[in-house]
């Protein structure tokens, strides 16, 4: 829940089309992007200079560019292109940040139609400093958030369970 973090003054920096999906509720900065290129480079720079916070990045091209117009190609070279971003991004993660790599819904460019295809997205958390291990299977979303209080102090009284 970024309103709970904007309620007790944390940054929420909205980067793609994030301060669209919320409708501008608990987003402090919000920088629309024009591909997934542009919203890495966004990303980049977020980490440099916001010391405390949540940076929450929308890929768009996955979603708009490929996924729904079953761009195949075009699907499998961004997947290549943020591939080879992570050498980039992973250094800039400290021991004290957590990245959560996800998505809202599936959108296999490969299913006949447009629409959301999948009920499983991918889940992949880092921390510079904690092993990696197999998370499972999660039942809801509302884990991320769970674990995104949790990482922030916060008490909440949502359902899910925290990433441990």
């Amino acid at each position: 829940k970024v309103q709970v973090l904007k309620r007790n003054n944390f940054p929420v920096v909205g980067i793609g089309k994030i301060e669209d999906i919320f409708a501008g509720r608990g987003i402090t900065k919000a920088i629309h992007t024009k591909d997934n290129q542009d919203g890495t480079a966004c990303l980049s720079q977020e980490l440099s200079t916001t010391r405390e916070g949540l940076i929450f990045v929308n890929l768009v091209d996955f979603d708009m560019v490929y996924g729904h117009r079953n761009n195949v190609e075009g699907y499998a070279r961004a997947l290549k292109d943020f591939d080879s971003y992570l050498p980039e991004l992973l250094p800039l993660i400290k021991p004290e940040d957590v990245l959560i790599i996800t998505a809202d819904h599936g959108c296999d460019p490969t299913h006949p139609g447009t629409d959301h295809t999948r009920e499983y997205v991918p889940l992949l958390v880092y921390n510079p400093v904690i092993p990696s291990r197999n998370l499972g299977t999660r039942k809801t979303f509302a884990d991320a958030a769970v674990t995104i209080l949790h990482v922030f102090g916060l008490s909440h009284s949502l359902p899910g369970t925290k990433f441990s």
